[in-house]
């Protein structure tokens, strides 16, 4: 238990995190279904996985989160965990641990950044709890 309160963050109005690409279809590279709800999510969906700290024992599951950068904000539903704690395995795909300021959002999230496609993958945001 005191491991996982190393994992949990604190908020602040808009909090720093890293914006990496997440597929949440089934067959997509976010492994089985999505934790908040065991639901598969379309791409064109805004849909996002937080990282263990954030995701807080599912206590933003399903609630919305606006996330801000590129001089743009989009609104979009938490609907997984990207696993800070565990990885390598079937559950999480074969991929590794997530770093601990993940918000890991769904083709939908980039689009309406006006992020450019070949730019995909990895950028600074801020996001808050939507109100």
């Amino acid at each position: 238990m005191e491991e996982l309160r190393i994992y949990r963050q604190q908020m602040s109005t808009h909090t720093k995190a890293q914006l990496t690409l997440n597929s949440f279809e089934k067959g997509g590279d976010g492994g089985g279904p999505s934790e908040c709800d065991n639901q598969y999510h379309s791409d064109d969906t805004p849909v996002v996985a937080l990282s263990t700290g954030w995701f807080n024992h599912k206590s933003r599951c399903l609630n919305n989160i606006t996330i801000s950068a590129n001089g743009r904000s989009v609104v979009a539903m938490v609907v997984d965990e990207c696993d800070s704690t565990m990885g390598c395995d079937e559950d999480h795909d074969y991929q590794p641990p997530c770093p601990n300021n993940v918000v890991d959002a769904s083709k939908a999230v980039w689009k309406a950044l006006g992020v450019p496609h070949d730019q995909w993958g990895g950028l600074d945001i801020t996001w808050s709890d939507a109100s």
